[in-house]
């Protein structure tokens, strides 16, 4: 189910400019550009490789998400570290 959603979305923005705010990390993953924001600054942009390489707060998030939906406090306990 997920990866027909996902097929509808990729469908939908070929050739477009959007702007996604997301919790499945791997609804996003795919985009040109990732823009992670903390308490309404920008901290981390790039790809998805890129911000996995550089091992900061989207690679912990990626990494602690196995798949599904972060709980509600997961990046307050990730970025309080």
């Amino acid at each position: 189910m997920e990866a027909a959603i996902q097929q509808s979305l990729d469908s939908l923005m070929h050739g477009k400019t959007v702007i996604a705010i997301a919790h499945r990390l791997s609804t996003i993953a795919a985009m040109d550009r990732l823009v992670v924001m903390d308490h309404g600054q920008i901290v981390e942009q790039g790809t998805h490789q890129e911000l996995l390489e550089r091992a900061g707060i989207y690679a912990q998030l990626w990494a602690h998400q196995s798949g599904g939906f972060l709980g509600e406090n997961a990046s307050e306990s990730l970025v309080a570290s």
